[in-house]
């Protein structure tokens, strides 16, 4: 029988010194050392992906421009636990879009708000305002699954309320591995006739449509005025730890001193922004004309 040999007290000592010193640098406060660290998903066009040619990539570089830090990325799927794995886990310190108030999180205060829309083709000139519009009835309508969590997307919920859950054809929101910006294949298929439409965040909409600009509206899609509690519209904001006020007020300062370089690089990627002093008006993405097209950015 073996017996294990106790360590000497002053190694035992050095290891508890070792745990708490590791324990030190995993809670260190946002921005020691001078980073701005990012928690990002590394295939999520248009907002980040690894080659950080999404659009939240180019505002965190801004921002770390402007805050004279170096910018670095924590890479993970923006899924069941995310936050857990990213903020809870020290891991990075910010998250470049959240909703605003997101319970998770402390956020900024918004830089951006944006509603979902619903993509169809030029040629069908349907123009949706209700959902008991009795076009949709024959309509194949795609929408984001979200995920096995249980929680259903704005759009799923309204169209079950209205009697549409039958026309619904789901699209996954992250695909798998060996395909390319999957949260696009959607815009696809209303451009290539095997759905007739589909309602889907904004951002998503405007920018993967850009590429059928001639063929294919990006209009708001219309909330359900009797489901106040599912909003089509929200705020955008930055998300940092809850104990992580003083940081967050530092992004806000750096937000603030970037708004029109920020309003810029949501105009070129296309999204969809409804302006703060309006309630109804949603700005449209460029798309709408061969002059509009012209015109973009």
């Amino acid at each position: 029988m073996f017996f294990q040999k106790k360590r000497p007290l002053m190694f035992r000592y050095q290891g508890i010194a070792l745990a708490l010193c590791l324990l030190f640098l995993e809670s260190t406060p946002a921005m020691a050392g001078g980073y701005l660290r990012v928690c990002a998903d590394p295939d999520n066009l248009p907002f980040s992906n690894q080659k950080q040619q999404g659009f939240e990539n180019q505002i965190a570089k801004l921002l770390a421009k402007d805050m004279k830090a170096t910018l670095s990325y924590t890479w993970l799927k923006q899924r069941q636990n995310f936050f857990r794995q990213t903020l809870g886990a020290y891991r990075c310190d910010v998250v470049i879009g959240v909703p605003s108030r997101f319970d998770r999180v402390l956020t900024t205060q918004p830089y951006y708000r944006s509603s979902y829309v619903i993509v169809t083709r030029r040629n069908e000139n349907l123009n949706i305002t209700s959902y008991d519009d009795a076009a949709l009835q024959n309509l194949k309508i795609g929408i984001h699954s979200i995920g096995n969590d249980g929680a259903n997307s704005p759009p799923a919920v309204i169209l079950g309320r209205h009697g549409l859950a039958k026309n619904i054809v789901g699209f996954s929101m992250w695909g798998d591995s060996s395909v390319k910006d999957p949260q696009g294949l959607i815009i696809s298929a209303v451009a290539e006739g095997k759905i007739d439409a589909a309602i889907v965040w904004g951002p998503i909409g405007g920018f993967f449509a850009k590429k059928y600009a001639m063929n294919l509206t990006v209009r708001p899609a219309p909330a359900d005025p009797e489901m106040t509690i599912m909003p089509f519209e929200y705020d955008i904001s930055m998300g940092v730890r809850k104990d992580e006020a003083e940081f967050a007020e530092r992004l806000e300062k750096s937000i603030e001193r970037n708004r029109k370089r920020i309003e810029k690089i949501l105009s070129t990627y296309h999204i969809p922004v409804i302006k703060p002093d309006s309630n109804s008006s949603i700005t449209q993405p460029s798309l709408g004309s061969a002059e509009s097209s012209r015109n973009t950015r």
